[in-house]
């Protein structure tokens, strides 16, 4: 008799998170924050330190990255001749000089506004979206000016359950260290744990590092609003599998190798560029793709990641890899444990 798999519902994801657990700010430093070990098998938890990942990667595993780099996303404007203060929040870049954006209040902006950044930065806002925000175009002779004017009046986006304002060093410390790929206006968090001696650590023990990018976006902060979760639709985001990487994906797979995800966002787009049985294809476009249980994982044999939020599609697509009750052992264990939960907080390789 075949076993018949649960139907998962939003319910099923939520856990008491006190407003404590929930870090406001980084660790004094990347490699130092906790490492919670959670075996899938042996069903077991062990407690160690991030710079401690060496000890449970293998030689010839193949660790994959996502190499986005977060923004300053976050800009304040004034409306030419009322002189209103407008926040705007930079989502995507549609074209050059034309972006999608986020803007507080949105009743105040309308088709037609003029926005003013500063006297060399200017933008009209030209269409709505169906999501409620505004598409704008820039004043500006090139790409390359006007991203160097916003990385010089930008602020760095953090997210909503990060109840402060923004600082300098969230510029450098809401940013992987090998962030090179300009996008994202979330940092992908699981990687914030890694150091250039850490990497060269692990480089040295023969794991294969490559990369990977996805821009990660703000709908990774957006509550699911149905307990269906089949009715759940993700928003698309920006990704791209090089060539190399899938290559060496696909020589890792043939030789039985273990691929460990970084993050999320990683494990986003190394599920969505699956062509056959456990083979991958170059890539890029924009993924839409929602993981959750009973979900099987076709690319990931062991993944890096943080701790999230209750009911989020970040945890659900954790809980498709562990099993739902063993996470939640794990996140009852890191509360008892003082864990830091969240963007800037702690982290749990599942192996």
């Amino acid at each position: 008799m075949i076993e018949k798999k649960k139907k998962f519902k939003l319910g099923d994801f939520d856990y008491p998170l006190p407003k404590k657990y929930i870090a406001q700010y980084p660790g004094k430093k990347r490699d130092e924050s906790k490492l919670m070990v959670v075996n899938r098998e042996e069903k077991t938890i062990e407690h160690k330190k991030f710079s401690n990942i060496v000890d449970h990667l293998r030689k010839n595993d193949l660790l994959i990255l996502n190499n986005t780099k977060v923004f300053p996303a976050r800009l304040f404007a004034t409306k030419d001749r009322t002189d209103a203060k407008v926040e705007v929040f930079l989502l995507r870049e549609l074209a050059q000089n034309l972006w999608e954006v986020m803007v507080r209040p949105a009743r105040k902006v309308r088709i037609g506004n003029k926005l003013v950044f500063t006297s060399k930065l200017m933008c009209d806002v030209i269409d709505n979206t169906v999501s409620g925000g505004r598409v704008v175009r820039f004043e500006s002779e090139s790409q390359e000016e006007l991203h160097s004017i916003i990385e010089k009046i930008g602020t760095s986006p953090l997210p909503p359950y990060i109840t402060r304002d923004p600082e300098p060093s969230d510029k450098k410390r809401y940013q992987t260290v090998y962030a090179t790929e300009r996008g994202a206006v979330a940092a992908p968090t699981a990687g914030l744990h890694f150091t250039d001696a850490l990497i060269k650590k692990i480089e040295k023990k023969g794991v294969k590092i490559e990369y990977i990018t996805l821009h990660i976006g703000l709908g990774t902060f957006r509550p699911v609003q149905v307990e269906d979760l089949n009715r759940h639709q993700m928003d698309s985001e920006y990704f791209e599998v090089s060539p190399k990487t899938a290559m060496a994906i696909n020589e890792a797979r043939k030789k039985h190798r273990r691929i460990v995800a970084v993050g999320t966002s990683t494990i986003r787009a190394l599920e969505t560029v699956v062509v056959s049985g456990f083979m991958v294809s170059p890539k890029r476009g924009w993924t839409d793709k929602f993981i959750y249980p009973p979900y099987e994982y076709k690319m990931v044999d062991s993944m890096v990641t943080n701790f999230h939020t209750p009911k989020s599609t970040l945890m659900m697509m954790v809980s498709a890899f562990a099993d739902i009750d063993l996470l939640k052992k794990a996140y009852r264990e890191a509360k008892k444990n003082d864990y830091r939960f969240l963007s800037y907080g702690d982290a749990m390789i599942i192996v």
